[in-house]
This record gives C-alpha cells, sequence and structure tokens, in this order.
C-alpha cells in the first residue's frame, strides 16, 4: 500500500475508514523525537508546502490540536463534495474470518467476526480488542467494527473481534448482554488456539454498544446477567479494559434528563430493549443500567460523550464517573466539548489508543483527560 505522502492528504483521505495507517499512527511514526509535534524535518517532504497553513500559531511545529483544525475543516468541504462514505477495505496483512457462532446456534446475529495479524509484532499471545455496535438495540451491524478494530491489528499488536447480538425485534434485554458475554468467553475459550491472550480483553462501543461494553465492565460478578450461552460456559465474561462512547448509563434518569429523544411513547429505544417504558417498569430499567452495578473491583473505563449529544444525554456519563469514583473504581471521562452523538478526533483517537496499550500491553504512561473540542455530528 502507497505511503501518503501529503499531511493534508492524509487529513483528506479519511485513512482509518479506508485501513490506511490513521492520522494519529502517521503523526506518531513520524515524530522522532516523540515531544508531540511535527517539525519541518519530521514531515514528509511532499507535505512541506503545507507546513506553514497547519502550524497555526507559527511555533515552527505541528500539534495534535492545529492537525484536528485542519481535518475537521477539510472532512466538512468533502462532505459538501461526496457524501457518500469512502467503502471499507481489510489491508492484506490482516487475516479476516468472519461470521463465526459463539453461542452455538445458527443465528446470523450470534456471531463474530475474527481479525488477526498475518505478521505478529511479537511470538507472544495477541490481547484482543472487541468491538461492539451501536444503533439502538433495533439496529446496526458487526460490521461497521471493521473499520475500529482493524486499525489496532493492522500493526500487529493486537487481534480484533467485532461482535453481533439479537436486537430488539427478536429478543428483549437480558438477551443482548448474554450474547454479548457469550461472546467474551468464545474468545477466551479459543485464545489458547488463536494465540491470544486471555487475561488481556478490552472492549470498546459506541451508543447502544457503549452501554453494553459499560455493562460488561460493571457487571463481571453479576451472575443472572450471564447467560447459559456457548460452549464456553465455565470461562469468565470480565474483561481488563473498557472504552465507552456516549453510551446509556443509566436508564432511570435517563427519562428526565433533556433530549430530543421523546422518551414519553411506547417506542422508544430503552422502551423496547425492557419491554415497557421506563417510567413504567424502573426495575427493569434500573436491572439494565451499568450504574447499578458499579464496585470497586471493576476494570479501568474511558468514557468519551459530547456535551450537545442529543439522544443520550452528556449527564450519563457524569452518572457514571460519580459512581465508578465513589466505588474507588478507575474512571477516565473525556467531555468533547460541543459534540454531538457521534464524533471522530485525532486527539481522542490517540487516547484510546494509549488507554489500551496501557492497559493490555503494559505500555508505561498517562492519558489526558483535558476536554476536546468538537463540532457535533448531529
Amino acid at each position: 500500500m502507497k505511503r501518503i505522502l501529503a499531511l493534508a492528504l492524509i487529513l483528506v483521505s479519511q485513512a482509518a475508514a479506508q485501513q490506511q495507517p490513521s492520522a494519529v499512527d502517521v503523526f506518531r511514526n513520524d515524530d522522532k523525537n516523540k515531544d508531540c509535534k511535527l517539525s519541518p524535518d519530521e514531515v514528509p517532504e511532499g507535505a512541506r508546502q503545507n507546513f506553514k497553513k497547519i502550524d497555526a500559531n507559527n511555533d515552527g511545529g505541528i500539534s495534535t490540536e492545529e492537525l484536528q483544525t485542519v481535518l475537521d475543516a477539510m472532512r466538512r468541504d468533502q462532505g459538501k463534495r461526496r457524501p457518500a462514505a469512502a467503502a471499507i477495505i481489510t489491508p492484506d496483512t490482516i487475516e479476516v474470518r468472519k461470521d463465526i457462532a459463539y453461542a452455538g446456534t445458527d443465528n446470523a446475529r450470534q456471531k463474530l467476526d475474527l481479525y488477526l495479524p498475518k505478521k505478529r509484532a511479537s511470538d507472544k499471545p495477541l490481547p484482543v480488542i472487541v468491538f461492539i455496535h451501536g444503533g439502538g438495540w433495533k439496529q446496526g451491524d458487526k460490521a461497521s467494527g471493521a473499520a475500529q478494530v482493524t486499525r489496532f491489528v493492522q500493526g500487529g499488536e493486537y487481534a480484533g473481534v467485532s461482535v453481533g447480538y439479537r436486537l430488539t425485534n427478536e429478543a428483549q434485554w437480558p438477551a443482548q448482554i448474554h450474547d454479548c458475554k457469550a461472546a467474551i468467553r468464545w474468545v477466551r475459550g479459543n485464545a489458547k488456539e488463536l494465540g491470544l491472550d486471555a487475561d488481556k480483553i478490552g472492549v470498546w462501543g459506541t451508543s447502544a454498544g457503549g452501554h453494553l461494553v459499560s455493562m460488561l465492565g460493571t457487571s463481571g460478578d453479576v451472575k443472572e446477567l450471564e447467560g447459559t450461552l456457548g460452549s464456553f460456559t465455565a470461562n469468565s465474561s470480565r474483561v481488563s479494559c473498557v472504552v465507552n462512547f456516549f453510551g446509556p448509563e443509566n436508564f432511570v434518569t435517563m427519562v428526565a434528563q433533556t433530549s430530543t429523544m421523546d422518551r414519553t411513547t411506547k417506542d422508544y429505544p430503552e422502551a423496547l430493549l425492557i419491554g415497557g417504558r421506563v417510567q413504567d417498569v424502573p426495575e427493569k430499567a434500573k436491572a439494565a443500567s451499568p450504574v447499578t452495578y458499579v464496585s470497586a473491583d471493576d476494570p479501568p473505563i474511558l468514557t468519551a460523550h459530547g456535551t450537545k449529544d442529543p439522544l443520550v444525554p452528556y449527564d450519563q456519563a457524569l452518572e457514571l464517573d460519580a459512581a465508578m469514583k465513589k466505588a474507588g473504581a478507575k474512571h477516565l471521562l473525556i467531555e468533547m466539548t460541543d459534540g454531538g452523538h457521534g464524533f471522530r478526533n485525532v486527539m481522542l483517537d490517540a487516547r484510546v489508543k494509549r488507554f489500551f496499550d496501557i492497559h493490555l500491553r503494559g505500555v508505561e504512561g498517562e492519558i489526558s483527560t483535558k476536554p476536546i473540542q468538537t463540532e457535533a455530528k448531529r
């Protein structure tokens, strides 16, 4: 694959979506002295003509903040010219095994896709990043996880998994978490055969997927949420760390929080999930809320949430943050200032990468929780 030479072209290409090296990866690789800035000498020769345009404060270096500013502007322009998203192409350096049944059924929703690097960075078992898609528990597909996990897998340091689960048109809660836990047990049960590290499994989800990964993190010791699916019921479904993007955390309180979602009807997403309006079945709503199960031994959770999210209020992230800290569990809350229900940000990408590296690969480091200015997606 041809290396992206011009820094401006790195931004336009939306590399992560096309499975080229992401802007974060290119930035990190070119930052030879690791000072978190690119000097003219560190920028590829073909991009130097754009250096001064991107170096907004004229300090002689391009920071991730300046990179993000250009990225936002060029994506806005690209959206006007080309509304259709680029096709996702899996690099030929990755082995893909699709539609693996993890629950012992033929149900198309109870399958996962596995992504393995053809060339591993070491001979050690690979840690695993498991992605769980969003869609209000009523739509979405595991195919959307390809763009998320393959950018980690292509470096040879991780294996990736994208999980499908039963939607609300087929089954109500707790079927969804039963599916996700069965998928984690499948990964653990097949770890030795696949060369994976059964003790280093991280999960990442967005929106409804954020809810499900939060639940995986907080309910690792809750027997009634385990289910009996699959061939590995004796294995643990606990995970090592969680990345939660704008997931609902407390169904009971969310009803009263400001949003554009009409949560007085019988068919809003949470109502469809638990089989009734939250207002009418508060005990079911509580049982389906990750904050209900927070305890001191929960794995570290990183939450990123937009302050202007119109569907899942930012207060949901604040509630999880307060509950985790009260229990003595580790929680990192990254405020996406002015962000909506969905965002992509080069600085956030870097923090997520570092979070997984720290908790799954044992790499030393610190993660900033400084708010990130972004733009609302919707």
